[in-house]
């Protein structure tokens, strides 16, 4: 198969793209590397095209012969988009309808949209695939607005489709000098330069993490198997939730940090509990946790103690500064 992947540069495009090869694929794909970095890259794409998916035209040629096309590209920074809706939701939803658009102008066979747990807002938890979708914030409201815009237009135009809702991905190759998301990856660069962990409010709220690796080969069948079409499926560990305090516990436990983590006031719309079940993806894909938080923990640490720590970068607008604006963005804190 020709296989195309937005944000190939990126955390989860790139591991996909080497998975990929490896089964014999021709790969290919498009970064604007705001969110992803040449390093990443395989050496044998048949294309990378450093281009912004909101460009039609652009996407349109990328995508010539393509037989698939994976969606991962995002500026999924879900808690700056309260701050700066134009710049996030432009960057999710008018890039996901350009990228849609292509492919159906290009005869896609299949269409794999990355979509996010934001879809599900302050729902009860575990959250269903079956569940309505209650984003609380514009980086879930743009997402949604491409899951539904998909779905429309593939069955308009008769293109296969599936939308995976990773957990929070963690693991090497991750964005660690990013101050508005990757809370695993700032705290672990942030102790490694002897600084605290920083907590919005108190810390209870709760997560699921998943290792990449473990994500990588439900999104393989979703574009692949061929008895999986039009599905939504949650993919990640739902067995041991985690608290953000507990997280950088045991984040300082493992580096021998010693410092207590700082509190700061709560983000706005921040959901507290947001957890998934996974029982559809074990029962379709084969779904497993085969990494547990403390051996993705110890991968994250090791790839970025041979990276080395660095600064972290304020390269995105901040386009509502007001009280209720985090003190750790406008005044670069972090």
């Amino acid at each position: 198969m020709k296989i195309y992947i937005t944000g190939i540069a990126g955390f989860l495009g790139s591991n996909l793209a080497k998975h990929l090869l490896k089964l014999g694929h021709v790969v290919g794909g498009n970064d604007t590397l705001i969110g992803g970095e040449k390093d990443n890259l395989p050496n044998n794409l048949y294309r990378f095209d450093l281009t912004d998916c909101i460009n039609f035209d652009n996407m349109v040629t990328n995508l010539n012969e393509a037989d698939i096309v994976y969606h991962c590209a995002a500026t999924a920074h879900e808690g700056l988009s309260v701050f700066s809706p134009n710049f996030i939701t432009k960057n999710i939803y008018q890039a996901s309808v350009s990228v849609i658009t292509a492919s159906i102008t290009n005869n896609v066979k299949r269409f794999v949209y990355c979509s996010s747990m934001a879809r599900y807002g302050s729902q009860q938890t575990p959250f269903t695939e079956d569940m309505k979708t209650k984003p609380v914030d514009p980086y879930g409201i743009a997402k949604v607005a491409g899951e539904e815009t998909l779905q429309l237009l593939a069955k308009v135009h008769g293109m296969e489709y599936n939308i995976a809702v990773p957990h929070n991905i963690v693991g090497p190759h991750q964005k660690y000098d990013d101050p508005y998301r990757n809370v695993m990856s700032i705290m672990i660069n942030r102790n490694l330069q002897g600084q605290p962990s920083i907590i919005y409010g108190s810390g209870d709220q709760t997560r699921c993490f998943s290792y990449v690796d473990d994500v990588i080969y439900c999104l393989e069948k979703l574009a692949l198997d061929p008895k999986i079409s039009g599905e939504i499926f949650n993919i990640g560990p739902d067995e041991n939730p985690c608290t953000i305090k507990e997280l950088a516990s045991l984040i300082s436990n493992f580096l021998g940090f010693n410092k207590q983590p700082i509190h700061v006031k709560d983000r706005p719309q921040e959901v507290e509990h947001a957890t998934c079940s996974a029982d559809k993806s074990r029962k379709f894909l084969g779904y497993k946790t085969k990494t547990s938080l403390e051996e993705a923990l110890n991968k994250t640490i090791s790839y970025i103690k041979k990276k080395g720590v660095k600064p972290f970068k304020y390269n995105l607008p901040l386009e509502i500064i007001n009280n209720k604006t985090p003190d750790t963005w406008k005044k670069k804190l972090i």
